[in-house]
């Protein structure tokens, strides 16, 4: 196994190994407790947010279906990324969408739900947060530049 190929294994063992954080009908959410536990290397160098992607085969036959998962994951998650942790996450597709119901792998509806699922799993997540005191903003609000007198 190449070195870059171990590197990534421990990546994924690091985050799996840590906690279930939240889960919907079709996805979950698990997070490492730290960047560097228990004294070992830093896995994931300079720090911040790391987002992994799971997507098996078994929940998601289709190529197209996996992929327009993936988008949507990504797209929610950079929606939201000022608000999420700096922790290395993965998101993992933990059953498979209904073919009745979702007959295309790429139909509205589909995108639909799974969006709604991500903002709910990840919402949980940011939901759980202690929030950052709300700061008040100033009665008057600055002289511009413009409003100088001439």
């Amino acid at each position: 196994m190449s070195p870059q190929r171990i590197r990534q294994r421990a990546q994924f063992d690091a985050v799996m190994s840590g906690q279930l954080v939240a889960k919907t009908a079709h996805f979950a959410l698990h997070m490492a407790k730290s960047h560097a536990a228990g004294g070992a290397p830093d896995l994931f160098p300079g720090g911040g947010a790391w987002l992994g992607v799971i997507l098996p085969k078994r929940w998601a036959r289709h190529a197209v279906t996996r992929n327009t998962l993936r988008r949507q994951i990504y797209a929610v998650t950079r929606e939201l990324a000022a608000g999420l942790p700096q922790l290395p996450m993965v998101v993992r597709l933990r059953s498979g969408f209904s073919r009745q119901d979702f007959p295309s792998a790429t139909s509205d509806a589909l995108k639909r739900e799974a969006r709604a699922e991500l903002l709910s799993l990840l919402g949980e997540r940011l939901a759980r947060r202690p929030r950052a005191p709300a700061v008040a903003p100033s009665a008057a609000p600055a002289p511009q530049a413009d409003d100088a007198p001439a």
